[in-house]
């Protein structure tokens, strides 16, 4: 049986960098979720599911995202959540663990080169392997580098 993979990011670079993954991904059974409809162009027919965005600095959408993410982890049951951030992937990863105990994967956003992004300081509490995309920023307990994931 294939583990199921919910794969989630906002928008923007987080998106483009989730998008540099999709080699690594092929044939697995995977959902993308994103911030903005028209993502679901660029996944050639892959299941995509389009959940609310919001940010530490504006969370009006907050409890709509927590919403429609318990609703869709509960939905897909995965048994990975991956996510290159932000704010709506680090709430995937946290309920997928927490309602599903799910494995989690946080990858630090390439632009984050001097110090972890806010979202990736917050995922070492929810993440089972936390990792960064540069290896001045990995320290023993992580973030980990495993090399230039992205």
């Amino acid at each position: 049986m294939s583990k199921r993979i919910l794969v989630v990011s906002s928008g923007g670079g987080h998106w483009a960098e989730l998008c540099r993954l999709m080699p690594a991904l092929e044939g697995l059974d995977v959902t993308f979720a994103s911030v903005r409809p028209e993502y679901a162009a660029q996944l050639a027919g892959r299941p995509y599911r389009l959940v609310p965005d919001f940010h530490r600095l504006d969370l009006k959408a907050a409890p709509l995202a927590v919403w429609t993410m318990a609703r869709l982890l509960l939905e897909l049951r995965p048994h990975i959540v991956l996510s290159t951030g932000a704010a709506p992937g680090l709430l995937a990863l946290a309920l997928g663990k927490w309602l599903l105990g799910a494995r989690t994967i946080w990858i630090d956003s390439l632009a984050s080169s001097e110090t972890l992004s806010g979202s990736g300081r917050v995922a070492r509490f929810v993440s089972d392997s936390w990792l960064t995309q540069w290896p001045h920023l990995a320290r023993p307990n992580g973030p980990h580098f495993w090399g230039a994931v992205l």
